[in-house]
């Protein structure tokens, strides 16, 4: 070989460097979404599974053909408003899926008033409080619907579509993004009260039937009559309208991904 220099492969550091800036640029939205979603963003998911989770989904951006802004863009104080709108989208999506979620926990918190149950309450780590049971069991249904109809593949699939909808670093209208949250917390009630409305209105009715007995007939004891009739009455309502709470529920499902669709 003549004893010649061979040059070694060597990196400019500066386009790593700016190859990784861009990088945790494209993780602000799938990041921020991930931490505010409902089914990803429990306490009962851990942080670092989260920061994982958030660093794999990047890289389709990044090999995808997204247009990013150029490094030295992200350099300066210019960077701070694109920043703040890639946190923005992120976080209002996923708040959004989180408000419309709330229609289950909102038919259980009433099912439980209305039978009674509402002294059946324990510590809910996703609410951060004390919940009644019956709250949570709804809750974990819809987190079961939700994933066994691949609903966190879909509600994944648009938030990384939107980097093309949406490019990082393109301006945003936030008026449309606070109307978005105006209008799920609308349909959450609306939503809740389809959830819970067979199983109330049939407790209300037992309910004025318990009260026209007890009022005809002083000497029975309402707690004695009226509180076991309720408690089986609710069991029993429970478990028939179970398939029709599955579909409701999945209506809730639906509802809240074509909602995330028009956001993004």
């Amino acid at each position: 070989m003549g004893g010649g220099a061979f040059p070694l492969p060597g990196m400019d550091l500066s386009a790593v460097t700016g190859w990784l800036v861009q990088y945790l640029f494209a993780m602000l939205r799938i990041g921020a979404f991930l931490m505010a979603s409902p089914a990803f963003g429990g306490r009962f998911v851990p942080v670092q599974v989260r920061i994982v989770a958030t660093a794999v989904l990047a890289i389709p951006v990044m090999s995808g053909g997204v247009a990013l802004p150029a490094p030295a863009d992200l350099a300066g104080l210019a960077a701070v408003p694109m920043i703040l709108n890639e946190l923005a989208l992120g976080l209002v999506a996923g708040l959004v899926l989180a408000i419309l979620f709330g229609a289950a926990s909102l038919a259980g918190d009433r099912i439980a008033a209305t039978a009674g149950l509402g002294f059946a309450a324990q510590f809910d780590p996703g609410a951060g409080g004390q919940t009644p049971v019956v709250a949570q069991l709804f809750g974990l249904f819809l987190t079961m619907v939700f994933l066994s109809g691949d609903g966190h593949l879909a509600a994944i699939r648009i938030v990384l579509e939107s980097y093309v909808a949406v490019p990082p670093g393109a301006e945003i209208d936030p008026a449309r993004l606070i109307g978005a949250g105006l209008t799920a917390g609308g349909r959450m009630f609306a939503l809740g009260l389809m959830v819970m409305l067979p199983v109330v209105s049939v407790l209300l009715l037992l309910n004025l039937a318990v009260g026209v007995v007890t009022r005809s007939a002083p000497t029975l004891n309402i707690f004695a009559f009226g509180f076991p009739l309720t408690m089986t009455a609710t069991l029993l309502l429970l478990y028939l309208t179970t398939p029709g709470t599955a579909s409701a529920l999945q209506g809730v499902v639906n509802e809240a991904l074509d909602m995330l669709h028009l956001i993004l």
